[in-house]
């Protein structure tokens, strides 16, 4: 009897931690939003979405992402949506420009943490503009331009987040 006991313990957590991703719980350990859990809802302005052409590349060489779901064998991204599809965006070194208003603490960073260089996305399009004003290390639209509305796997709101 005791090794059931032990066995039902034991399976506890990976039960729970299954049951949590079936339900569309995701937690975020990324510094570019605060860390905790996810939970996937119809609508909002979080999007988690798998990153664009270069910005898939880079992200998984340098270890920006965890291995995941994406085609590319990374993690998807959750980032909150800052324009959409009808919105004029520029990518400055000075921010992110929608509309003609600066978006708070979106400059790009020259380089990572590690030194590497970074480059600023150069151009426009349409699509979703990504970016966390939560920490500047956050790996975004300043990069890798705009996303696709179909890229969008799931929209998702707070649970349980730690500031």
């Amino acid at each position: 009897m005791s090794g059931l006991r032990f066995s039902i313990v034991a399976l506890t957590p990976a039960f729970l931690i299954v049951a949590a991703a079936a339900a569309g719980v995701r937690m975020n350990t990324s510094v570019s939003m605060p860390q905790g859990l996810y939970v996937r809802w119809p609508s909002g302005p979080l999007v988690e979405f798998c990153p664009p052409g270069d910005g898939s590349q880079i992200s998984m060489e340098r270890g920006y992402r965890h291995a995941g779901s994406c085609p590319d064998g990374g993690a998807p991204l959750l980032k909150p949506v800052i324009a959409g599809e009808a919105d004029q965006v520029t990518v400055t070194d000075q921010g992110i420009v929608v509309n003609g208003r600066l978006v708070p603490k979106t400059a790009p960073l020259a380089r990572d943490s590690q030194g590497r260089v970074l480059t600023r996305y150069r151009g426009s399009g349409r699509g979703l503009w990504v970016a966390s004003g939560y920490d500047p290390r956050s790996f975004d639209s300043r990069y890798f331009g705009p996303i696709e509305v179909g890229a969008v796997n799931s929209h998702a709101r707070p649970l349980w987040v730690f500031e």
